[in-house]
């Protein structure tokens, strides 16, 4: 969890123990830890593959927010290539992997940014 926070190697700069304990407890009483980690495991450390992904294939539009502690960080040009429907790349100045756990507002923010071209 240290490395997967923006919080320069130290999780509870960013959350709390409780905050840590309550997300493990969460993952143990629904048995869903094996479930959460299959996407990292199928796509071998973290070398996202869009070919096998079929990223090309999503027909619904695709909002991307680049956070600076992600575990990967996918470039515009990536990201313009692998999904035709992108309606949204942005880069923002803090944090990580679980960006809408440590970052709320900022989160909330750039989902109502990267829609906002298709609401009526």
């Amino acid at each position: 969890m240290n490395e997967w926070t923006y919080s320069g190697g130290n999780a509870e700069k960013s959350l709390t123990k409780d905050e840590i304990l309550d997300d493990i407890t969460l993952y143990w009483l629904t048995n869903t830890a094996v479930s959460s980690a299959q996407l990292y495991w199928e796509n071998n450390n973290n070398n996202f593959n869009a070919v096998e992904q079929k990223t090309t294939d999503i027909k619904v539009p695709v909002a991307i927010t680049v956070f600076p502690g992600e575990i990967y960080q996918a470039s515009k040009t990536w990201a313009e290539r692998a999904y035709p429907k992108l309606v949204y790349f942005n880069e923002v100045n803090k944090g990580g992997h679980f960006a809408s756990w440590e970052e709320p507002g900022l989160y909330a923010a750039e989902l109502r940014a990267a829609f906002k071209s298709l609401r009526k």
